[in-house]
């Protein structure tokens, strides 16, 4: 009886064992890794042998996950990542930043970096911030729209693949109120969003519980779908619009946001997480096609946020902010200076509030002057007369196109309202091809609106005729990829649209990180500072001021570009990077008093915001042959976006 118990036994458990690698899908897995599960991405502070035990630690979690799902599993550091080894394995997931691939120089001088080769195909999946480090160069919308993405999934596609198997993925979701951030969007734009979202939870915890979970990465959702590659799976919990993007795939570049590693996922989340990776293997090899090379191109979804922008409602909010500002201010002050009057020590924030300047109470903006400063040049046209903006919107819509120069900004194309079609109607291709092919005056406006909106440059009409009759049932619009007309070229082993024709393509230059930030230099007083744009919206000095009196300061200039904001102070409850400053003084030098700070924005919490030109004075004694290092770190925005905190060590000569 006990030998047959044994063998029985020993029947079973084969069968279980034989079951266990049965379940593994034969599926090669290469995970490229480096990156810490601390939140050091949001400013955190933590010494390097915690980062890298941080890092060890997170890669071997990932690595025993992917082991017990996946037959052939490697894992490297992304320092010693290289493209070609992705030729090797069925699905790249990138966890932490490699190498770029190559750096060159637009035609602006600024640098311009690929971190993958030109035609990569190979199947990838990228964990929270690492999809924007990849996607430079590569032209996935996969872009940075806000590290804020908290730990829950909403207005997920249920139907899709990655929800349905082969791992179950057990979803118990409840209906929850909807987040604040995208209450605040829909606000400032003039939208409406359901009061509460039905939600589950894809990881256990969130990085506004803990500051050193690691946090989320969100897309910008406007114009995602809009090429026959992409497509949108699930939005999450963030302090931005309601329809950011928190899973997506571009072709083969696969956006997973959320940050935890595995062990941090809930079961339903690594199920997800799992059948992603095998959705993406059963994809296989695959390109862009409509590349988006500059992050924050304005598509038709721009239209809403300009009428938003200048509503009443805008107005009323931005007035109210004002004042809850100065009231908070003036409480600060009030309490610090009774702490002072009593001989009681002074917090930071004490001290902040007495650094600012009296300040008036506020009256409310005119309206007139509140849509000034937004439309100054349709203010001239219609003044207060916010119908007549809204007429304006609405009634050119079909022919709105980014203005020349300015990518972000829409303007209309007048050569194709003359025709009384949209941009985006495909009967404007056919037409202009009649144009061509009658000649005469209107043929050189035809041949400037085909050579405008698609990547071709036939120099025959019966060329065009020919392209377009082969094609026109591929044929698709897409705004975030240039505003084109491209040929879906998904299954068909032929070449794909050539972007190469675009002589200088704006925006393709990467945005401003710890890595490529450029160190501002010290320039005499006199100097003026450097430019800045939408892509590099900060600019940044220090340099030493002699006083008449003799004394001398050290001043740390930043140029803010218009629209754009630093924070001063952050809200608990906003996941921003605050403007940090601090200086290295060198031995026989000391700073004389506390740091004095510009004046700050109110926003509708406590979080304050520094914008144009912005001065930081430290009062120094002492002297010394070296140099003084200015320290700082900063996160730019604007209305829409966050751009990656920068952080970088500016020289000051005591000379």
């Amino acid at each position: 009886m006990k030998i047959r118990t044994l063998i029985l036994t020993l029947c079973l458990a084969a069968t279980l064992f034989q079951f266990r690698v049965a379940a593994k899908h034969n599926i090669s897995v290469l995970y490229v890794g480096g990156s810490p599960n601390r939140g050091v991405v949001m400013g955190l502070s933590a010494d390097s042998a915690k980062l890298a035990a941080s890092a060890k630690e997170r890669a071997a979690d990932f690595t025993r996950f992917l082991r017990s799902r996946f037959k052939k599993v490697k894992a490297v550091d992304a320092a010693d990542y290289r493209a070609s080894m992705s030729d090797s394995y069925d699905v790249t997931i990138f966890d932490g930043r490699p190498k770029p691939h190559s750096v060159t120089t637009d035609s602006k001088g600024r640098p311009s970096v690929r971190m993958l080769p030109e035609g990569f195909d190979r199947p990838t999946l990228s964990i929270a911030d690492a999809s924007a480090a990849i996607r430079a160069g590569s032209g996935s919308k996969n872009d940075w729209y806000c590290l804020c993405l908290q730990n829950k999934a909403m207005r997920w596609k249920k139907d899709h693949p990655i929800f349905n198997g082969p791992y179950k993925v057990d979803i118990r979701s409840r209906m929850e109120p909807t987040p604040a951030g995208a209450i605040e969007s829909a606000e400032l734009y003039g939208e409406t969003v359901p009061d509460s979202v039905e939600m589950w939870t894809v990881q256990k915890q969130n990085y506004t519980d803990d500051p050193e979970i690691r946090v989320g990465l969100v897309c910008r959702p406007w114009g995602y779908e809009d090429s026959p590659e992409a497509e949108i799976i699930s939005g999450g919990v963030s302090s931005k619009s309601i329809d950011a993007v928190a899973i997506g795939r571009h072709a083969n570049y696969f956006h997973w946001g959320f940050g935890a590693s595995p062990s941090g996922l809930t079961e339903a989340g690594r199920a997800a997480l799992a059948n992603s990776i095998i959705y993406m293997a059963k994809l296989g090899p695959c390109r862009i096609i409509a590349r988006k090379d500059n992050d924050e191109i304005a598509t038709r979804s721009s239209i809403t946020h300009a009428k938003g922008e200048i509503a009443r409602s805008a107005w009323d909010t931005e007035n109210k902010a004002r004042l809850n500002f100065y009231l908070k201010v003036d409480s600060g002050q009030q309490a610090a200076k009774a702490k002072l009057a009593a001989g009681e020590p002074l917090t930071l924030t004490d001290s902040a509030f007495i650094s600012i300047p009296p300040q008036r109470r506020p009256e409310p903006t005119p309206y007139a002057d509140f849509i000034r400063q937004r439309e100054p040049q349709l203010f001239h046209f219609f003044g207060d007369d916010i119908e007549e903006y809204n007429r304006y919107y609405d009634r050119n819509t079909p022919w709105f196109r980014p203005a020349a120069g300015e990518i972000h900004r829409l303007d209309i194309d007048e050569d194709v309202r003359s025709l009384g079609m949209a941009n985006n109607d495909i009967r404007l291709l056919k037409t202009c091809i009649d144009m061509l092919e009658r000649g005469g005056r209107d043929a050189e406006k035809a041949s400037a609106i085909l050579t405008r909106y698609t990547l071709c440059r036939f120099s025959t009409p019966a060329q065009w005729r020919q392209w377009f009759t082969d094609n026109r049932d591929r044929l698709f619009f897409t705004e975030s990829g240039g505003w084109l007309w491209l040929v879906n070229t998904q299954d068909r082993d032929i070449p794909g649209n050539d972007y190469s024709v675009l002589t200088a393509p704006a925006g393709n230059a990467a945005p401003a990180t710890e890595s490529t930030a450029p160190t501002a230099q010290a320039p005499s007083a006199a100097s003026a500072m450097p430019a800045t744009d939408r892509e590099n919206p900060v600019a940044a000095r220090a340099e030493l001021v002699r006083n008449p009196d003799g004394t001398r300061d050290i001043v740390i200039t930043l140029s803010i570009h218009p629209g754009f904001h630093l924070y001063a102070n952050v809200d608990d409850d906003d996941p921003f990077i605050p403007t940090e400053i601090s200086l290295s003084l060198p031995e026989g030098v000391k700073a004389e008093g506390p740091m004095s700070y510009p004046s700050v924005t109110p926003s509708k919490n406590a979080t304050t915001y520094y914008k144009g030109l912005c001065r930081f004075i430290q009062r120094i004694s002492g002297q010394s042959d070296s140099d003084a290092v200015c320290n700082l770190t900063y996160q730019s925005c604007d209305n829409s976006v966050c751009l990656r905190p920068v952080s970088t060590s500016i020289p000051v000569s005591l000379k």
